[in-house]
């Protein structure tokens, strides 16, 4: 049985995770409650993503393809809920949050496991038609949509734009034509970027990202001090718990900015380690999805795949805002940023690529053949 489990990935994702522990324990070393609070939250939910790893990892994919319907609409029903007044509470402007008790639940992060599934059943479901009937497009994008509404309402626009490309992905790996998928592109791009002008900060902040500098006290200071945290970094860093930028300078040091703070402890060796692991569990994903499309296992294939597009492009967008290639979106580096909601929902989805992979089909035993008798022995 061990050796039906991708150990290649495991590793990856538990020095990715030790990482986080460690790099959170820094990062938080200034912040209200000292790193003691929040490295016993952190360590709270790495024993949680422990937990659901192990219980996900656990189900058979068949499950999750049958309930893969049902998957959607618990996402609808989360993302609704945090809208209504006096189930959730507003935290800098935005209601993202539901409580539960002791237990505080991110509805739009939930839904990127529950999508990824529901894309996953949907391509599973409509086959090579894909390829043929546009129609059946219609059905899971319409539904996409009123996901992204709802989490836009919160409002949310990193995990929209996270969401939205992720869909367009699933569906083109999935089999959607060319011309289809360029057609979804378009639309999907023009309601975005009416979305992004609609509202006059996120104009700010594109007008910030272009350059941070004009107003390194404003609107561009998160950016600057990042920039500065690399700068200051160098080839090795300052050393694990030597930076300088999270002294009340970096807002957000274990969040959002995390990966600044790996830069200048660490230097560029540690920041392009971390990013080297988190490449190469990505790739490992995709090998696995790749391996079971192969097999004609089309569920495993499609939620291996969705794993690996959310986690890379989520890697993509925290590194591209720390380094100031992207706007800022408000999204955390997987496995590694402080935060139990993200942190649980990208186990879940290693857990799935690793149900993927231990599902595999595995070639038929080799008979075994007696050696063929030498020539002397025939004549003796």
């Amino acid at each position: 049985m061990i050796a039906r489990i991708d150990l290649s990935l495991v590793t990856a994702w538990l020095v990715l995770v030790v990482v986080g522990i460690v790099m959170v324990s820094s990062a938080t070393a200034s912040l209200p409650g000292g790193s003691g609070y929040y490295l016993a939250k952190h360590g709270v939910f790495v024993l949680g993503s422990l937990i659901v790893v192990a219980g996900v990892a656990c189900i058979p994919l068949r499950v999750w393809e049958i309930v893969h319907v049902p998957c959607l609409v618990v996402a609808v029903v989360l993302c609704a809920l945090v809208l209504v007044p006096g189930v959730s509470q507003e935290i800098n402007g935005s209601r993202r949050w539901v409580e539960l008790g002791v237990i505080r639940l991110q509805p739009a992060e939930a839904a990127k496991f529950l999508v990824v599934v529901y894309l996953a059943g949907c391509v599973a479901r409509a086959g090579d038609a894909l390829s043929t009937h546009w129609q059946l497009l219609l059905r899971p994008v319409g539904w996409i949509v009123v996901v992204l509404v709802l989490i836009l309402c919160q409002p949310d626009f990193g995990s929209v734009v996270l969401l939205a490309l992720l869909t367009g992905g699933i569906l083109f790996l999935g089999g959607a034509r060319l011309r289809d998928f360029m057609l979804l592109a378009v639309l999907g791009g023009v309601a975005l970027a009416a979305v992004a002008v609609v509202q006059p900060y996120r104009v700010e902040r594109l007008m910030t990202f272009l350059d941070p500098w004009a107003t390194p006290f404003g609107s561009g200071y998160q950016l600057t001090q990042a920039l500065i945290a690399f700068g200051s970094g160098g080839f090795f860093g300052l050393g694990i718990g030597e930076g300088v930028q999270k002294l009340f300078y970096l807002p957000y040091p274990h969040n959002d900015f995390i990966y600044a703070v790996i830069a200048e402890e660490l230097g560029l060796v540690g920041a392009v380690a971390v990013l080297a692991l988190l490449v190469v569990l990505t790739v490992r994903i995709c090998r696995i999805g790749r391996d079971a499309v192969a097999e004609r296992r089309v569920f495993a294939g499609m939620v291996a795949y969705g794993a690996a597009l959310l986690l890379g492009m989520q890697t993509v967008f925290n590194v591209g805002v720390n380094t100031g290639v992207l706007p800022t979106k408000g999204l955390t580096l997987p496995f590694v940023s402080f935060g139990g909601n993200s942190l649980l929902v990208c186990s879940a989805l290693v857990a799935l690529a690793l149900r993927a992979h231990y599902e595999r089909r595995r070639p038929p035993p080799k008979r075994r053949t007696e050696p063929a008798p030498e020539i002397a022995d025939v004549v003796a």
